[in-house]
């Protein structure tokens, strides 16, 4: 077989020649996709998976949680993902190296029905999604399926394309201008490589406008010491971009900072971040920015919405829908803490809560400095484990900067079911002075342990006014 060969600019006039095997033809129609892992990248050895009899490679990422019976106790341990396209209903083996005596399949709102035999798991999917397989018991090191749709090959002729074809690669902090896209394919591991001059700078900055990053492949951090570099993965800042596709791992700061964007677009990425403040996406004085049908299990904050440029612009219709959270350490999805300016109309809808280990409030408004926060939905909220579901709070905390305190006005939680009883976790709602309250607040249809709410189960101080709990 004759192989082609493309050139690709990275950095400042670099050229690289990649093969075109692969992307170069035009894809084959089946209803499942794999993808080969790189030569040396480290597998799992406690699981193999294969989707219509199709071997998938099952990688590894670090995790850590807070032991929930031990506060402040730090469990680490492994997880194992494999990743891969469908086009309708598959059948999907996992295979352990032990006998499966139990197995938990989660989201539970998926409604996977597993079948055990010996050493292996099977299932069917029939759409595309996260899924987590815990077996016997182990949910810290468990097994996260990622199955997406078919994807559109990009075309290799296109000059602002930059490319990364299967294997292994190392770079430096690669910036990505307006009109640009990053296509990392599936068998890709990028790895984000520290050098002096770069020691705190993204694996990706996409500035600009028209930018795309999108892809199979994986984005690695483990190269950036925690005591020495702070790296984010992908940072974006500008007008119209997209992010798509793409695995996160082992990220040695905010996985996904948005700052000071609008018409920015996330979409089915997965994140692993296993060290202290490793937040999954962040989005910061931004506008018009949707995240959705995402996976993100990470030792800091999930989805946050924050405003901590002080004339840098307010936060305004943020959406994150459709997500698979697994809530280590802090909140899954929270607005604050720094709001130095206003945040309103955000909505967080048709979220499963998988896992809640940390020691914060899942759901939760956590205003620390002047800014107001204003039109807030949580609906169609799914939350399978939690230790403290809602939080309300206005008040100096260890982020503030500003001297006078915000607002929260007119939040709404409605269809939200909690598997815990209400006396367990009280919800909390906190102003902080008549001048600084929360203001109209509205439970709307949520159960905690399968009984609705009451409004007893709120805990709310002087400074809070128009709390509705129904029905």
């Amino acid at each position: 077989m004759t192989m082609r060969w493309m050139k690709v600019m990275f950095g400042l006039g670099v050229v690289v020649l990649m093969p075109m095997v692969m992307l170069g033809q035009s894809t084959p129609k089946g209803s499942v996709r794999v993808y080969p892992s790189p030569v040396g990248e480290p597998l799992s050895k406690r699981f193999t998976v294969s989707v219509e009899g199709k071997d998938a490679p099952v990688y590894v990422a670090h995790v850590c949680s807070l032991l929930s019976e031990k506060p402040d106790v730090y469990q680490q341990g492994e997880a194992g993902f494999a990743s891969f396209d469908i086009d309708g209903t598959v059948r999907v083996t996992v295979t352990a190296t032990e006998k499966v005596k139990t197995v938990k399949i989660l989201p539970s709102s998926y409604g996977i029905v597993a079948k055990i035999a010996g050493d292996a798991v099977t299932f069917t999917v029939s759409k595309p999604g996260q899924i987590t397989v815990e077996v016997n018991g182990d949910w810290n090191n468990s097994l996260h399926v990622f199955a997406n749709a078919f994807e559109d090959a990009p075309n290799l002729k296109d000059p602002n394309l930059i490319y990364f074809g299967p294997g292994r690669h190392e770079i430096e902090s690669m910036h990505v201008g307006s009109g640009k896209t990053v296509y990392i394919a599936g068998g890709a591991v990028i790895y984000g490589k520290l050098t002096s001059g770069h020691v705190h700078e993204p694996v990706f900055s996409l500035v600009g406008e028209n930018i795309t990053l999108r892809g199979r492949g994986i984005i690695d951090g483990s190269l950036h010491v925690k005591a020495t570099a702070q790296a984010n993965m992908i940072y974006a800042k500008g007008e119209a971009i997209e992010i798509e596709g793409v695995t996160l791992r082992d990220s040695s700061s905010w996985n996904v900072p948005i700052r000071q964007s609008t018409n920015v677009k996330v979409r089915n990425i997965k994140v692993f971040g296993w060290q202290l403040n490793s937040d999954g996406v962040d989005v910061v004085n931004s506008q018009n920015v949707d995240v959705s049908d995402s996976f993100l299990r990470s030792f800091d904050d999930l989805i946050v919405v924050k405003t901590s440029l002080k004339g840098g612009g307010i936060s305004k219709d943020v959406t994150a829908e459709r997500l698979v959270l697994w809530n280590e350490k802090a909140h899954a999805l929270t607005v604050g803490a720094e709001l130095r300016e206003d945040a309103v109309d955000t909505v967080f809808s048709d979220c499963d809560i998988i896992h809640d280990k940390g020691h914060d409030w899942l759901l939760r408004v956590f205003n620390g400095d002047s800014g107001t926060v204003r039109h807030l939905v949580y609906d169609n909220i799914r939350i399978e484990e939690d230790r403290r579901p809602f939080s309300l709070f206005i008040g100096k905390t260890n982020w503030s900067k500003d001297e006078e305190r915000g607002h929260i006005e007119d939040v709404v939680f409605r269809n939200i079911q909690s598997p815990v009883p209400e006396w367990n976790h009280p919800t909390q709602l906190v102003g902080v002075d008549a001048a600084h309250e929360v203001k109209g607040v509205l439970f709307d249809h949520v159960t905690f342990g399968g009984k609705p709410m009451k409004a007893g189960d709120v805990e709310k101080n002087e400074f809070v006014e128009d709390v509705v709990v129904k029905p």
